[in-house]
């Protein structure tokens, strides 16, 4: 949370704690956050047991676990449908799970998650930018090439917000961009208002394993909300690929649209299997943390404020796109993609609140 968001909480009659040391990577000091009324607590202890709620960026990490009390609200994205342990965490930890992921409007639109989706697709083609360079293991093709010299060609798998923002970047830079997609109306979208060296096509086995042959970068940009992404390319389909080749992944954090997938960090990126270069790093927009964190809280902050006004059961009764962010309410799963991932029981949310 930025200094500004603390200063609406605070401004609420709400008493903030953060964890000494917490903004520092985001640009924020301690003192700009005491600034605007926060207590500092040097220890991440100290916030979870005096807090009613937790407002994080990412999914509670293992030593977290049993600091989760019992009636406790955690708003943050989780990606359940990825982590068996952490889905059964939360379900011993009997604590209110508010994921930004499945919060969902009526047109179908992901609020929360839009933000971090904008920043994850613009990282895509500029991370494949890099990692295509020969000393990275890349293929050693300019993205964008240059006159007298072709361009790199590059795929794109999903059309939605981290797709049309990769594909906005990668054709910025000058790359012949193919963006595929299973909804007809959001190609008919996409190729009227996409630059010329963009194209579209129906996602289909077939019409994805002829592109890829070709393919200097993919982007895999798939989601399914709350659900596990589906592997749209497999390990016997790199054999198809040039050597060099680089596969991004944006839907690791729900287990990969790539069968070879597995979770990288910032500082070891990449690996190869194949001769092709894979990044799946989770949490992308983690590497630019000065954009990220201002626009996650600008996203989060007025549902974040309904749930510390009002509790969490009034504020999801009275808007129904943050009721479809609850995912695990004190020990049930109550969102039915994450039930169905681990086969475990599932609870109509209605029953309980």
């Amino acid at each position: 949370m930025t200094p500004s968001g603390v200063n609406s909480f605070v401004n609420n009659g709400h008493k903030v704690l953060v964890q000494k040391n917490a903004g520092l990577g985001s640009g924020y000091k301690d003192s700009d956050y005491e600034k605007v009324g926060a207590v500092i607590h040097n220890t991440i202890e100290d916030i979870y047991s005096n807090s009613e709620m937790i407002v994080k960026v990412k999914e509670p990490l293992e030593s977290e676990y049993s600091l989760i009390k019992e009636g406790q609200i955690v708003y943050t994205f989780f990606h359940f449908a990825s982590s068996e342990k952490l889905t059964k965490a939360m379900i011993k930890s009997n604590s209110i799970c508010i994921a930004y992921e499945t919060v969902q409007n009526d047109d179908m639109s992901l609020p929360l998650l839009t933000p971090m989706s904008e920043v994850a697709g613009r990282m895509a083609a500029q991370q494949g930018a890099k990692f295509l360079e020969k000393p990275q293991n890349g293929y050693g093709i300019l993205l964008g090439g240059v006159p007298g010299v072709k361009p790199a060609n590059v795929i794109v798998l999903g059309g939605g917000v981290v797709g049309s923002e990769a594909a906005k970047m990668a054709a910025g830079l000058g790359a012949n961009v193919t963006i595929f997609d299973i909804s007809l109306d959001r190609l008919r979208y996409l190729d009227d208002v996409m630059p010329k060296n963009v194209s579209t096509q129906f996602s289909s086995t077939y019409n994805i394993s002829q592109a890829i042959k070709s393919a200097h970068l993919i982007i895999g940009a798939v989601l399914i909300p709350g659900a596990k992404a589906p592997s749209l390319i497999t390990k016997n389909m790199l054999k198809e690929l040039q050597h060099g080749t680089v596969l991004v992944d944006v839907a690791v954090d729900q287990g990969g649209c790539f069968e070879t997938t597995h979770p990288t960090t910032h500082e070891n990126p990449t690996y190869i299997i194949d001769n092709v270069v894979h990044y799946s790093v989770a949490n992308i927009p983690g590497a630019v943390p000065a954009t990220s964190t201002e626009a996650l809280t600008n996203a989060t902050i007025k549902q974040g404020l309904d749930i510390a006004n009002k509790g969490w059961i009034k504020a999801c009764n009275d808007d129904k796109s943050l009721k479809l962010g609850l995912n695990i309410i004190n020990g049930n799963v109550v969102y039915k993609a994450i039930a169905d991932a681990f086969d475990l029981d599932y609870k109509n949310i209605n029953e309980l609140i």
